[in-house]
């Protein structure tokens, strides 16, 4: 939706979807229950998916009970980036984000919307009573959520859940932004404060096993610390003053042995234990400068957010 054109439903529905062929057939049945106040309609967003998503999200743009739009990435270009390609299309009033893995119940859309609606907010977050992910992937969830506390000016403790809802008002300033690494929730906590949350139910995967593998979660992981955030930089330099104390405080007490002992000690174990610490922290401050540049040379070359390759809209109107 585009700044100058009104909101033709009260709410979309944006899904990306990778590997939901034996799913988001169900979901949009599901949803195509849903009654919400001003219409609903689904936006799917195929994201390069290997398996036969894009025929089966083709079909349901001819039998659908809802209005649907079909974005087609030409590669996987990754979960967020699908998920800004789905807000740039939705025409809602508000706009729910959600998985095609049915762990989100569809009969929480309108009591998510509603709270958003009702209540005035400008993005309402869902959290969870009890994790139906797998042990690491929990573990991981909790890391990323401790990590976003340090790095991002949101409300404390705060669960970034991808079962969010967002205003028409957040959507238009999040999907201004055009860099290769997007990090949705990054991008709502620069646009707004007035954010809430609800507890809601998270059910088992109907299908199949998490697309999120560890290699996944470390390049999200990234782009939260290194795209909205100059903490690492900031961390790095603190670090490097910690070690250059470290220094004077071992150089003085080498020249108050020196003067005091006469002897020459061998020096073997402090010189290769004081090197290698040094060399760590050194490379790990490279490791950190060199991912930024790395970033902006990328972007400065204009590498894609995401390419669509057709949108189709279908469904009941």
């Amino acid at each position: 939706m585009t700044e100058v054109e009104a909101p033709r439903y009260g709410l979309s529905i944006v899904v990306p979807v990778y590997r939901g062929a034996a799913t988001v057939g169900l979901l949009v049945e599901a949803l195509a229950a849903l009654r919400p106040a001003g219409g609903m309609e689904v936006v799917l967003v195929n994201d390069g998916s290997p398996d036969n998503s894009a025929e089966v999200c083709e079909a349901l743009l001819a039998t659908a009970q809802l209005p649907l739009v079909y974005v087609e990435h030409s590669r996987n270009f990754g979960e967020h980036n699908a998920v800004m390609s789905g807000l740039r299309v939705a025409r809602g009033a508000y706009v729910i984000t959600m998985d095609d893995d049915l762990q989100n119940p569809p009969e929480e859309v309108v009591r998510l919307y509603d709270h958003a609606r009702l209540g005035g907010w400008d993005v309402v977050y869902t959290r969870y009573a009890e994790k139906k992910h797998a042990a690491w992937r929990n573990l991981g969830s909790a890391f990323a959520n401790q990590v976003a506390d340090w790095l991002l000016d949101k409300p404390k403790g705060l669960y970034l859940s991808s079962f969010r809802c967002m205003s028409a008002l957040v959507v238009q300033a999040v999907t201004r932004y055009a860099g290769p690494y997007p990090y949705v929730d990054g991008l709502i906590m620069q646009v707004t404060q007035r954010i809430d949350s609800i507890e809601v139910r998270h059910l088992p995967r109907a299908e199949g096993r998490s697309n999120y593998t560890m290699r996944r979660l470390v390049r999200l992981w990234l782009n939260l610390a290194t795209s909205f955030s100059l903490a690492p930089l900031r961390l790095a330099v603190f670090v490097g003053l910690g070690m250059a104390a470290l220094g004077v405080v071992g150089a003085v007490a080498t020249i108050a042995e020196a003067l005091t002992t006469h002897a020459t000690p061998s020096g073997w174990a402090s010189m290769m234990t004081v090197l290698l610490l040094v060399s760590g922290v050194q490379a790990i401050m490279l490791g950190v400068m060199g991912e930024y540049l790395g970033r902006t040379f990328l972007s400065a070359n204009g590498k894609p957010q995401g390419n669509v390759r057709k949108i189709a809209r279908g469904g009941a109107a």
